[in-house]
């Protein structure tokens, strides 16, 4: 099955597994468990809310991580690429770039990037959302977290 093309409209990634079942039903049954306890304050039902807060805690915590990484990662593959297709000065400038500024300009054709980053550079762009409605030449991600 072929995937679509990815642009700016459809490049949002909904993971069903976390969206949709794990946050959902940990952070129901930790809101469910409290409200129990909070009708019956038995030692019993105040230690099913904290076990239920506890889960619901190390699932969010898991997701957060991966992110983390996957922003640590995003910023790695960003400077190598920087280094090879924008000119030294403007590549000795990375470190002025926020990671959400680095996540915007990712999704840039090559050919677009230099152009783009000085308009980040300068103030033009400073929003992740601006800088990637300004891309023309979207490069998907379709291997993300």
């Amino acid at each position: 099955m072929a995937q679509e093309k990815q642009t700016y409209a459809n490049h949002t990634r909904w993971y069903p597994v976390w969206h949709f079942f794990a946050f959902p039903v940990t952070a129901i049954a930790a809101l469910h468990l409290t409200w129990g306890a909070i009708r019956d304050p038995s030692t019993m039902h105040i230690l099913y809310a904290i076990y239920g807060f506890a889960i619901a805690a190390a699932v969010f915590a898991s997701r957060a991580m991966a992110m983390r990484v996957q922003d640590r990662l995003i910023r790695l593959e960003m400077r190598l690429r920087l280094k090879e297709i924008v000119p030294p000065a403007l590549f000795a400038r990375f470190g002025e770039l926020s990671l959400r500024q680095i996540v915007g300009l990712r999704f840039a054709g090559d050919a677009e990037m230099a152009g783009l980053m000085e308009r980040v550079l300068k103030g033009e762009l400073t929003e992740e959302k601006a800088i990637k409605q300004a891309v023309k030449d979207w490069q998907g991600d379709y291997i993300r977290a």
